[in-house]
């Protein structure tokens, strides 16, 4: 359990530190991301982008099987 807790925290990490990169890409700003602010704070719910990038690692860990 605390290794699964452990792998989600890393990747959040590491995809809140290439949000700025990957919004250049046009990931981030799919139809399915909800971005929206709410008492001054802006909330990032990146739906699309999730789905996305998963199936990419989906199907590069099949490649390199």
């Amino acid at each position: 359990m605390i290794r699964w807790v452990l792998t989600i925290f890393l990747a959040l990490v590491i995809f809140s530190s290439l949000l700025p990169w990957l919004e250049k890409l046009g990931i981030g700003r799919l139809p399915g991301d909800l971005r929206f602010t709410l008492f001054g704070k802006t909330f990032f719910l990146p739906f699309a982008s999730t789905i996305l990038l998963s199936l990419a690692v989906v199907l590069l860990g099949r490649l390199l099987k």
